[in-house]
């Protein structure tokens, strides 16, 4: 049996903050704002596999008021999803992703994130798709306060 989820994040830009996307140190004058590390590719993508599974959202998963996961490496965060995936006997058939952001470019950053990303999820890089999309200068992403990202994820059940 498959199972498909789909998963959205947005933060605020701010001074002071790394920009972390895709586990991925970005340079730039500002990152996200959060109570984790704002890594907006990563909350998606965990939306996405928790939605597959109907398992609620990172914020039920993840509360923004336990101060375990302030400053929390997102990461780790996947990690504990992706287990959670796996005890319910589940494996990633793909992942297809974007993220929505004037600047910075994304496209450098891409091949480390996928890299990443396989890694942790323990699937090959060709079975993820990350794309980096603009706002064209509309709306908060557009006009540079915001960075967002989606993601959808296949599931497919791992019973013989």
């Amino acid at each position: 049996m498959y199972r498909i989820g789909i998963g959205y994040d947005i933060h605020k830009l701010t001074s002071g903050r790394d920009l972390i996307i895709g586990g991925v140190k970005i340079t730039h004058e500002k990152g996200l704002l959060g109570h984790s590390d704002a890594d907006v590719l990563i909350h998606a993508i965990i939306d996405a596999l928790l939605g597959a599974l109907a398992l609620s959202d990172i914020g039920t998963i993840f509360p923004d008021n336990d101060p375990q996961y302030k400053g929390a490496d997102s990461t780790i965060l996947l990690k504990k999803v992706y287990e959670i995936v796996r005890k319910k006997g589940y494996a990633i058939e793909n992942i297809d992703s974007n993220i929505i952001a004037q600047s910075p470019k994304m496209m450098p950053y891409i091949p480390k994130m996928k890299l990443g990303l396989s890694k942790i999820l323990d699937i090959e890089i060709n079975r993820i798709s990350i794309k980096a999309k603009t706002k064209e200068e509309l709306d908060s992403v557009g006009k540079n306060l915001a960075i967002e990202s989606n993601a959808v994820v296949l599931l497919k059940n791992q019973a013989k």
